[in-house]
């Protein structure tokens, strides 16, 4: 049975699990940074990279404990290698290949990305390949046509800022502290989705892509008018967002080849009232749905582990020690960029 242990540092979460070919996790474990970077409203890439440091060979030998294991017995050692914040992809992919240099284990680079685009194949056996893909993260904002390991076929992204930055810049204009996104749907529950009237960038738009930043900008208006309680604002924040989200992944499936499920992926995914939406979506193109379960969705090593075990049965060849981390790496580098997106594109 394929024995892969994962480990993820690309944002704020220190984590590394280990999981077997038969989607077990045997094992995993994450560190949080929630109280480093809560009192400055958001991930401070230096403490951040200062926190990997710290923890995560602490946590490698707590998971290898925990599940039994020791380096010999892992078929390949899989590590997220871009894209994120620099300092933190560098600290868990140097310790992946001193782990794998002092085992003789192969190292396999694995895209943060398609750690969560293969993330709801770990927890759905059924969910088979081509399926359309909402990859919604603090980072990224995309729908890809995910055609199987390492094939994916980019329709949209966002030409400004993701739907998880801007989940946490509302946040930190009401006050609500970091992690933002949790918070703001929790009050988004006690207020009137109608009562604030905001933006829906893009809305109607011939091109499926998204953007936040004017949105983002309303809400600190809204705020700073003192007109609406703040319970209004993240539920009509919320709203907005998320008819720009079905609207935009609407237009995206109307242009996509066949596929087999819709899945969202990532931080925001695990927002109830999106999941519920875009379920909703799925039943009028007559697709299922499929979301990872909460734990999968935020960043975690399980996933990375996973697209380990998913690359080793698809052939892929292990990766050279030399390899270097990327800050930016794109699922599609052959999608045109979007128009209007600059460094984004």
């Amino acid at each position: 049975m394929t024995l892969v242990l994962g480990i993820e540092s690309s944002c704020d979460e220190t984590a590394a699990a280990l999981v077997t070919g038969d989607r077990q996790i045997l094992a995993q474990a994450i560190a949080s940074q929630e109280a480093e970077h809560s009192p400055y409203g958001g991930v401070v890439p230096e403490i951040a990279a200062r926190a990997h440091a710290e923890r995560l060979a602490p946590l490698v030998e707590k998971v290898l404990a925990e599940g039994g294991k020791t380096l010999a017995d892992c078929d390949a050692i899989a590590a997220t290698a871009g894209p994120g914040l620099i300092g933190g992809v560098m600290v868990g992919l140097v310790t992946a290949k001193a782990l794998a240099m002092a085992s003789d284990t192969p190292l396999l680079a694995i895209n943060h990305l398609e750690g969560h685009a293969l993330s709801p194949r770990l927890a759905d056996p059924d969910l088979q390949f081509p399926y359309a893909l909402l990859l919604v993260s603090g980072g990224h904002c995309q729908v890809l046509r995910v055609e199987g390991v390492g094939t994916y076929q980019r329709l949209a992204t966002t030409i400004d800022d993701a739907l998880g930055e801007a989940f946490d810049k509302t946040a930190k204009i009401l006050g609500l502290g970091y992690p933002g996104g949790p918070a703001v749907e929790r009050l988004a529950r006690e207020g009137d989705p109608a009562a604030v009237p905001l933006p829906r960038p893009l809305l109607h738009s011939r091109e499926p892509h998204f953007s936040f930043a004017g949105l983002k900008s309303a809400v600190l208006r809204a705020h700073e008018s003192g007109d609406h309680a703040d319970a209004d604002i993240a539920a009509s924040f919320q709203q907005a967002a998320l008819d720009c989200i079905l609207d935009r992944t609407r237009r995206a499936l109307s242009t996509m080849e066949p596929v087999t499920a819709l899945v969202v992926a990532g931080g925001v995914g695990a927002n109830q009232a999106i999941r519920a939406g875009l379920e909703g979506l799925a039943a009028e193109f007559d697709l299922p749905f499929t979301a990872p379960p909460l734990p999968l969705c935020t960043d975690n090593a399980a996933m990375i582990a996973w697209a380990g075990v998913e690359r080793l049965a698809a052939g892929c060849a292990a990766d050279p020690l030399d390899l270097k981390a990327r800050p930016r790496w794109p699922l599609d580098p052959d999608a045109e960029p979007a128009r209007g997106a600059g460094v984004k594109a």
